[in-house]
């Protein structure tokens, strides 16, 4: 009796659409761990070429220094980068008044734009988390359902009967809850992971700023130097 009901040969001897239930949380029981082991080394490599971008931006004297030294391997602090010379090279012609305030909207842009690079992937984490339980649930009340038939149709109430397919369908709403609690606990890790990685960018983003107005204030000086 045990062996006839492990969990394979009640998968088994279920109804089809049971079984469909089954695969598909399965299906996303393996779509869960594979995001954890993408996401998490991708974050990893972000976290890694962020901190290696700070360290040069905090030997920097210049925004020219910072980006002759960060290459494509320093990944989101050259964007950053990138998005402020930007500005300076479009606003070359403008009062240095608001070039600071044109370049934190800029920089406020990338990061935005990098916090959308960092949750691809992560919604199906929430979508699996949020309905793998009902659709297990669905497994289970189709089930029971086909099983009170087969009572009905049997005419009787012998537990060794009717225990094999109420088992068979209990199983559904097991393989849904094995979907979503790994789903919602790994979301929750990335979604503080990738807040982390925000407020880091967020970090080398205000060195940058502040870099941009070393730079205004030095050509500013000779300027007013000029004009007394």
């Amino acid at each position: 009796m045990t062996h006839q009901l492990s969990p394979w040969i009640m998968f088994l001897h279920a109804d089809l659409v049971v079984q469909l239930v089954m695969v598909g949380l399965a299906l996303a029981s393996v779509a869960t761990w594979t995001v954890l082991v993408a996401k998490s080394w991708e974050l990893r490599a972000v976290r890694r070429r962020i901190g290696a971008g700070q360290a040069i931006l905090a030997g920097a004297t210049s925004l020219y220094d910072a980006k002759r030294a960060l290459t494509p391997d320093h990944g989101p602090v050259t964007d950053l980068s990138e998005a402020a010379a930007a500005e300076l090279r479009l606003s070359a012609d403008m009062p240095a008044a608001g070039i600071k305030e044109r370049t934190a909207s800029r920089l406020d842009d990338e990061l935005a734009r990098l916090a959308r690079s960092l949750t691809i992937g992560t919604g199906i984490l929430a979508t699996i988390g949020a309905t793998a339980p009902f659709i297990g649930l669905f497994g289970t009340v189709w089930g029971i359902m086909n099983s009170f038939i087969g009572i009905a149709h049997s005419q009787t109430t012998n537990l060794a009967v009717v225990a094999p397919g109420i088992a068979e369908a209990l199983l559904a709403t097991g393989m849904g809850l094995i979907a979503a609690i790994p789903a919602v606990v790994i979301y929750n890790a990335f979604a503080r992971a990738i807040t982390g990685l925000r407020a880091q960018a967020g970090l080398a983003a205000a060195e940058i700023n502040r870099l941009v107005g070393r730079d205004l204030d030095r050509l500013a000086k000779p300027m007013r130097r000029a004009a007394e």
